[in-house]
């Protein structure tokens, strides 16, 4: 016969309700903790992130940009026409090597045939009137001399016969009327022999005038026939200098007016690199700074040699003046790359610049954990930059791994997994 236990069936439904109760608190603190939980980090591939260490010693700061090979001024020749002409025959092509007396092409021009006759006769009547005015004049000097040699002569003699007369006036031979005569004629004589010396003078620096203005015309008509035939001869274009021809832009039967560009020759061997440089990198270059210009078949040592003042596109325009000797291939208008060093900073922290941030300001950097496989964004305070290193004054400390790729995808997180 069962016999009733009221009491144990209490205890049970206790225990029961004591595990049920158990049981909601459990699941209410689990439920309040996922709830706590934050977003799982997102995963980054390691191998498509480009990462770099702090580091603490000098740093040498620079600066890059394009630019091309180009001819230095003084070693370009453009050949100009002076004349109105007409181009007739083309001998050497572009690319092609000339030396200074290599015709390029030859112009044709009738009028300056005429031209030319023209001044050869005008340079010839010049010298005939030169002759012409020459000999009348030294005649005309012939003619004054033999007068005032014969002044000379009578004065010489009346000179004489007045000595004569005053030794026989003072021994009382003559009397001082026939004395006084002949001395007035010796003093008359002195004059007239001074006048004719000084006409003499002004007649011979007259003749020197006379003279020299004929020469005047002479060598004007040697000019204009000087000028003619150097006109003439620039019908046959020549290059100049020794170099390489570039430029020919000109065809058979074409007209061409003075002044226009017929050729350019340039000196291959003597070229400078004319670089792009960011107006916000080109503050700090200086003229005679260091550089090195790759040509991506060599390197060549230069020094900055040129600053352009104004800004171009964004852009500053600095010319390099190159040292070495261009290795094979260089020519004009071959695109290079161009590294300027400014300066050198000594025991800095700094890091290799990442792919965002300018020099002088805060960015946002991913720094690598100690276990290596999280990265944890922090704040930096960068300043002077370089080509590719960047000056670390806050936020890092030296052996930190950063990440320096591009990081815009996770702008919303501060922590990502490296797998």
């Amino acid at each position: 016969m069962d016999i009733s236990r009221p009491d144990i069936k209490q205890k049970k439904m206790r225990r029961q309700w004591i595990a049920g109760g158990g049981a909601v608190v459990v699941l209410a603190a689990i439920a309040f903790f996922v709830t706590r939980l934050k977003p799982a980090a997102p995963e980054v591939d390691r191998a498509t992130v480009w990462t770099d260490s702090v580091k603490r010693g000098p740093l040498l700061r620079q600066v890059r940009g394009p630019g091309s090979l180009v001819p230095r001024e003084d070693k370009i020749r453009l050949i100009p026409s002076e004349t109105e002409a007409t181009v007739v025959r083309i001998r050497v092509l572009p690319g092609a090597k000339v030396e200074p007396d290599t015709i390029l092409m030859d112009l044709v021009d009738p009028q300056l045939q005429q031209e030319l006759l023209d001044a050869q006769l005008q340079m010839k009547g010049a010298e005939a009137d030169y002759i012409n005015t020459r000999a009348k004049v030294q005649s005309d000097l012939m003619d004054q001399k033999a007068a005032a040699a014969t002044v000379g002569a009578d004065h010489t003699q009346a000179q004489l016969q007045a000595r004569t007369d005053k030794s026989l006036f003072d021994l009382g031979v003559i009397s001082g009327l026939t004395y006084s005569a002949s001395k007035g004629k010796a003093d008359e004589l002195t004059t007239r022999n001074d006048l004719e010396k000084q006409r003499l003078t002004l007649n011979e620096k007259a003749i020197e005038t006379q003279l020299a203005v004929q020469q005047t015309k002479v060598d004007q008509a040697k000019a204009l026939l000087g000028l003619k035939q150097k006109q003439l001869d620039a019908l046959s274009v020549r290059a100049g200098i020794s170099g390489v021809l570039v430029e020919l832009p000109h065809q058979v039967g074409e007209h061409v007016a003075p002044g226009t560009t017929l050729a350019k020759v340039v000196q291959p061997d003597q070229l400078k690199a004319s670089l792009k440089i960011a107006e916000t990198q080109a503050r700090d270059i200086q003229i005679g700074q260091p550089a090195e210009i790759d040509t991506h078949n060599g390197v060549i040592n230069g020094k900055v040699m040129r600053i352009d003042p104004a800004v171009l596109n964004g852009t500053v325009t600095v010319d390099v003046e190159l040292a070495g000797a261009l290795p094979q291939g260089a020519r004009p208008d071959l695109s290079v790359d161009g590294t300027i060093d400014l300066d050198r900073m000594s025991d800095v922290l700094y890091v290799g610049r990442p792919a965002f941030g300018n020099e002088n300001s805060t960015i946002s950097l991913f720094r690598q954990g100690t276990d290596g496989k999280t990265a944890v964004r922090v704040p930096v305070k960068v300043g002077r930059a370089s080509v590719n290193s960047i000056q670390v004054l806050e936020g890092l400390q030296e052996g930190d791994t950063v990440i320096l790729s591009d990081m815009s995808r996770w702008d919303n997180t501060d922590r990502v997994r490296l797998n």
